[in-house]
């Protein structure tokens, strides 16, 4: 088994050294919400493994939400036992809002096991939140019946090498994607023949490369989009899937994730600290965020549609808040000790986060640590006369 330390990073190209391009004087980022700390899970007993949370996603109907990593399990939470213990606690004017302390046996409501290592998480479209496909450090892509915890289908066709990123197609919930450490993004189909016959098959760099991540356009336009450890991100039509349609080229290091943020825009991060906005039709960048920690691990990306935000972690044991309008941060979280993991503290980073796609303002943003512990913040934007 190899250790968390060699074996949740990125893959990078080497030779290359990290030149930042100079961006465009932006006016000064405001913060138009109140964040604050809700819930912490946590676990009091003794692990012999780590239990990093290298993936969190919120289910279709943004009620559960599942998690996986280093662990080899899947746990699902429902929402409102994340929330509950803050709705039936009593605020005072004037002092600081209680915090909910959970365990994560207490507080996870199911928890499936499995054979390997998860890269990555996706609930199936148009199954009722019931699917969650899974990407492994074995290169096996998987997909598990979450009433009866069993898999129902898998597939292993990147030669053993470790799936970094599944996603599904939302005009078609059956083609599903994945990208690997052989270099390759593979779509695949589970009605066509045994095992779920491969219908496309891409190799974004003649190098090898490997995809980190892959995404399918939520919008309606037959794009998908991988990021590759060659510092580029490609996208694909996936009804002639021969060469990219737009190539995205501005990153100085390994392409971590890739997120439509709407119809015309897609976010990339990568390990040279940066978050980026490009426009899809152009490949023109818009935008660079900075101000995170970012040189040698996942840390999350997570975009919040409805209020523009973007989230991400850090190797400083922090999460991070940007507005999409301006490139610096708009609000920064620090994980403090806790548990078991307090004495390795100082090594330790926020690996993954997940917005909860709603369309109100108020949001909620859920985060999870290389030590296993996970954090559920909640946001309301600010009245006008704040």
């Amino acid at each position: 088994m190899n250790d968390f330390s060699s074996g949740f990073h990125p893959p990078a190209v080497p030779g290359h050294e990290t030149k930042l391009s100079a961006e465009e004087n932006q006016p000064a980022a405001r913060c138009e919400w109140d964040f604050s700390l809700a819930t912490v899970v946590s676990s009091t007993a003794n692990a012999t493994v780590s239990d990093t949370l290298g993936v969190i996603e919120f289910d279709p109907s943004n009620t559960s939400l599942a998690t996986g990593g280093i662990a080899r399990k899947i746990r699902i939470y429902t929402l409102n036992s994340l929330l509950r213990p803050q709705e039936e606690t009593v605020h005072f004017q004037g002092e600081h809002q209680s915090i909910a302390f959970l365990d994560h046996t207490n507080a996870c409501d199911n928890c499936i096991f499995t054979p390997a290592k998860l890269s990555s998480l996706r609930w199936k479209p148009g199954t009722g939140g019931r699917i969650l496909g899974s990407g492994d450090y074995d290169g096996v892509v998987m997909e598990y019946d979450i009433e009866t915890k069993v898999p129902i289908f898998e597939r292993d066709e990147h030669g053993g090498r470790r799936v970094w990123s599944v996603d599904y197609s939302h005009s078609d919930p059956f083609l599903g994607a994945s990208g690997s450490d052989d270099g390759t993004m593979q779509m695949w189909d589970p009605r066509c023949g045994e095992g779920g016959g491969s219908v496309a098959k891409v190799q974004p760099t003649k190098s090898r490369s490997s995809v980190c991540c892959v995404e399918f356009n939520p919008f309606g336009d037959a794009l998908i989009a991988a990021g590759c450890a060659d510092q580029k991100a490609y996208a694909y039509d996936v009804r002639k899937m021969v060469e990219p349609v737009h190539i995205f080229d501005g990153h100085t290091k390994t392409i971590t994730y890739v997120r439509f943020l709407n119809a015309q825009t897609l976010v990339s991060a990568g390990t040279d600290g940066c978050l980026k906005l490009w426009n899809i039709v152009d490949s023109h960048l818009l935008r660079t965020y900075k101000g995170h920690v970012n040189s040698r691990s996942f840390v999350g990306l997570s975009v919040w549609r409805h209020g523009g935000l973007l989230g991400c972690g850090s190797e400083n044991n922090q999460v991070f808040v940007y507005d999409t309008r301006w490139g610096d941060p708009i609000w920064v979280h620090g994980f403090e000790p806790m548990g078991r993991d307090s004495s390795d503290h100082h090594h330790a980073f926020v690996s993954s986060v997940c917005w909860r796609q709603v369309n109100e303002d108020q949001c909620t943003l859920v985060a999870g640590g290389s030590n296993g512990v996970l954090h559920v913040f909640v946001g309301k934007r600010k009245s006008d006369s704040e």
